[in-house]
């Protein structure tokens, strides 16, 4: 077989000579039927000192591969090895190169029809780019440099293909915080703005949408990513560093991206995992013994079937638990179905086959209680996890991923097999194209059929397959380092009691049950990982918002009062700066000393409380001293259920005792001072009139003399009153 590719030995040392970088761009097609031409693209770099001459990119092509391991070996050579190193073709289809200078780059590109490369039986056939040629220190022909890769020859469709499901992720960081704007509309918060450049033309979650939307996939969705969206189509604030808000500008951007969501999940399978993607190993591992913690993980659950069929309008299974890198062991398992979650999509690196089938089972295994673990193909779900914005990188791991898709399904002539593809959670834009190419070389459909997930865990199992979950001892400590630790869970659980505490006395608790339930979800995300710092961060910030909260509701301080006599009332203020109205409140004021001043029948006395948001109520206190002297009062407001809420009040009543001794005196006192009135009014009185009588007397004497008149007077005849 292949007479052509005969290889004549080349001296041992040329190996270690070896100073050319070879590129490949693009390979096309990936997967070639006959007839079809084969295209090689791609860049030689010489990294030597020496320029080289009379060299020429010739291709190789060796016999089919045995195995996946044999890929994997092949793939894992560096440089080039005589007596393993197949020939090179026809020189007919080599591309010569009189020259390349030291640090000087060339581009290539190698066409050869498909039959030239003598391909026979279907297989995996390793195919090596190299570049052969003389130096001034070696002058003759010597290979520098080689470039390895995969052709999957499977010309015909097989008789029984390979049901294969990928999995297509939306999931991304957190983004929204806790806080609501003060207005009705309660404007969301935004930690920033940067979930727009993913949702934008060219973006990550872009990508993934319009790449999605023309694959066989199954679309593995965060609700919280939806909700998130969502309230960006409402409008949306974005906090500042120096603790501002300011009104956000992508709206349209998110209604644009959802808008094409819904268009691209139409009559595709959707699985929405719990709210928020919950760590379920951070929860099996340090939040169990929290209380409280595991609680979280049904409700998260719940929402998740609602976010999606509200803001996708598309029904959503919420079936399957997906613990970080699918690593598994008892206690994730355990927690993963507590919720209802009875498929767990694990990793064949995880659940691994210990027996001797000879070939790669079927990705359902029964697991007991009913559970099914869904376990991926660990060699095909990282295949894409390195830099794919290198067009080399990117067709390097196309090339890769197809070569053990055909070795999977060429691995047995039993039953037909279901495999799984679980990549990771956020690929990058690049990562996201890499694996839509990888996946378009697959829709000849002559290995592989695709199936959806749901298909996939329902589909028989192979009785021969791995089922034992791994012992705790198993699970990955780099793994393990990056979870979200004890004191992480004790910070939810703080919270989520100020949180019950809180809203009890509110007339309308879905204002901030909901955001901080959310918020609260968030808290336990898997994409906290490797991320210690910002979460510790995010932690505190929604425990400070919330107090900041329960703050708005309080007892006004109150300055110190005299209490003069056996009884009097005290006021104290309770002051509501919410926009919703409070009830369900008691308002206790108590005495330290009931002895010497006391409220009710105890020293205490309490009433109910309901302010109007936005406003004060001023609530009066019946008093009794029984002795004089300082008293410390202390004010505090309590939930029906008798749990204090808010700081208490502290202020001192001087109590003052009133005798009758002291009654009289200032009885006597009084008197003296109306008498003294009196006296006082009659002196003014009588000076007024001799003032009076003076002032007529000098009237009298200044008048003229004009003599007697008669009583009628002799003018009009009226008597003139003065």
């Amino acid at each position: 077989m292949l007479a052509a590719l005969v290889y004549a030995p080349a001296p041992p040392a040329q190996a270690a000579e070896a100073a050319v970088d070879v590129h490949l761009d693009t390979l096309a097609p990936t997967a070639p039927v006959k007839g079809d031409t084969l295209t090689i693209s791609g860049t030689v770099i010489n990294n030597g000192r020496e320029t080289i001459k009379n060299a020429h990119v010739g291709l190789r092509v060796g016999s089919a591969l045995s195995d996946r391991s044999a890929i994997d070996e092949v793939a894992e050579r560096n440089g080039f090895r005589p007596g393993t190193d197949p020939g090179e073709i026809d020189s007919a289809y080599s591309v010569k190169i009189d020259s390349l200078p030291s640090k000087a780059g060339q581009t290539f590109t190698i066409k050869v029809p498909v039959n030239k490369l003598e391909l026979d039986k279907d297989g995996v056939y390793p195919l090596g780019v190299s570049l052969s040629g003389e130096t001034a220190s070696r002058q003759y022909e010597q290979v520098l440099g080689i470039k390895r890769t995969f052709l999957p020859w499977q010309p015909e469709a097989a008789s029984k293909r390979s049901h294969l499901t990928y999995v297509w992720p939306l999931i991304s960081t957190t983004h929204l915080t806790a806080e609501t704007g003060s207005d009705e509309t309660q404007t969301p918060v935004f930690l920033d703005d940067n979930l727009a450049a993913e949702l934008r033309p060219g973006g990550r979650l872009e990508q993934m949408v319009a790449l999605g939307k023309e694959l066989p996939i199954t679309w593995v969705i965060d609700p919280d990513l939806l909700s998130t969206v969502d309230a960006m189509t409402k409008g949306y604030r974005i906090r500042t560093p120096d603790g501002r808000t300011v009104q956000g500008k992508n709206k349209a951007v998110a209604e644009q991206w959802l808008s094409s969501l819904e268009a691209a999940v139409q009559g595709k399978k959707v699985v929405a995992l719990p709210f928020a993607d919950p760590d379920i190993a951070s929860l099996a591992h340090q939040g169990k013994d929290v209380s409280g913690t595991l609680g979280q993980l049904r409700p998260a659950t719940d929402k998740a079937r609602q976010a999606v069929e509200t803001v996708l309008h598309v029904p959503a299974s919420t079936g399957f638990s997906w613990p970080v890198d699918g690593a598994i062991d008892p206690s994730i398992v355990n927690v993963a179905t507590s919720a209802g979650a009875h498929n767990v999509l694990t990793r064949s690196d995880s659940l691994k086959e210990t027996g001797s089938l000879g070939y790669t089972p079927s990705a359902a295994r029964p697991i007991g209680a009913g559970n099914t673990a869904v376990v991926a193909d660990a060699e095909l779900s990282t295949a894409f996890e390195g830099d794919m914005l290198s067009s080399g990188n990117s067709t390097l791991a196309v090339q890769q991923f197809l070569a053990h898709s055909l070795a999977l399904n060429l691995q047995s002539a039993g039953d037909q097999r279901s495999f799984v593809v679980a990549p990771q959670r956020m690929p990058s834009a690049s990562q996201a194209q890499t694996m839509a190419d990888a996946l378009r070389g697959l829709q000849g459909g002559r290995w592989t059929q695709a199936a959806d997930l749901e298909a996939a865990a329902a589909a028989k199992p192979d009785p021969g397959a791995a089922t034992q979950v791994p012992g705790a001892g198993q699970y990955p400590d780099a793994l393990r380092k990056q979870e979200l630790p004890v004191s992480a869970f004790e910070k939810i659980r703080t919270t989520q009691n100020t949180l019950d505490h809180f809203k009890v006395i509110l007339s309308a608790p879905d204002r901030v049950e909901i955001p901080f339930g959310n918020a609260t979800n968030r808290e336990m995300s898997s994409s906290w990982r490797g991320r210690p710092e910002e979460a510790t961060l995010y932690r505190e910030q929604v425990q400070d918002y919330l107090i900041g909260l329960t703050e708005k509701v309080k007892v006004i301080p109150k300055s110190d009062a005299t209490l003069s006599g056996h009884s009097a009332t005290i006021p104290v203020t309770v002051q509501n700066s919410l926009v919703q109205d409070v009830h369900d409140l008691v308002l206790r004021v108590k005495s330290a000393n009931p002895t010497r001043l006391m409220f009710g029948d105890r020293g205490t006395a309490e009433q109910e409380v309901t302010v109007q948001a936005d406003h004060s109520q001023t609530l009066k206190f019946t008093a009794n001293a029984t002795a004089s002297g300082p008293v410390e009062v202390t004010a505090q407001l309590f939930t029906k259920d008798g749990v204090p809420y808010g700081k208490e009040r502290k202020f001192t009543v001087e109590a003052t005792e009133i005798t009758p001794t002291v009654m009289l005196v200032i009885a006597g006192g009084v008197l003296l001072l109306v008498l003294a009135g009196i006296k006082m009014y009659a002196s003014r009185k009588r000076v007024a009139a001799r003032a009076a009588a003076e002032e007529s007397t000098q009237q009298s004497d200044e008048s003229p003399d004009t003599g007697p008149q008669s009583a009628s007077g002799s003018g009009t005849g009226e008597t003139v009153d003065r």
